[in-house]
């Protein structure tokens, strides 16, 4: 009689905790489509509030940035080159 009651309690308490476990995953669920929901809205109301730049802003500075990678880049390539000939120079001296 003890080991059919165990038995009984043990199945009640595995068909409990599914339950539990499933309603606890559409919680979950439904509290990440809620935060979802939330976050997207925060989102639009952001961007609303940006201050975008005009088109001769952009413009402007897009040129600014070309022109000072191209200055860097040639100056880097200028300084590798010397370095390059300095190296050189200090190995075929020193007999390397």
């Amino acid at each position: 009689m003890t080991t059919q009651a165990v038995k009984v309690k043990n199945d009640e308490s595995q068909s409990n905790a599914i339950t539990g476990a499933a309603s606890g995953v559409a919680q979950k669920v439904s509290g990440t489509i809620g935060n979802t929901r939330e976050f997207l809205h925060d989102v639009r109301v952001e961007m609303k509030q940006v201050t975008w730049p005009s088109r001769e802003d952009v413009v402007s500075t897009t040129g600014v940035v070309i022109a000072t990678v191209a200055f860097f880049g040639l100056f880097l390539a200028v300084v590798d080159w010397l370095v390059q000939r300095g190296v050189s120079y200090i190995l075929k001296a020193f007999g390397g």
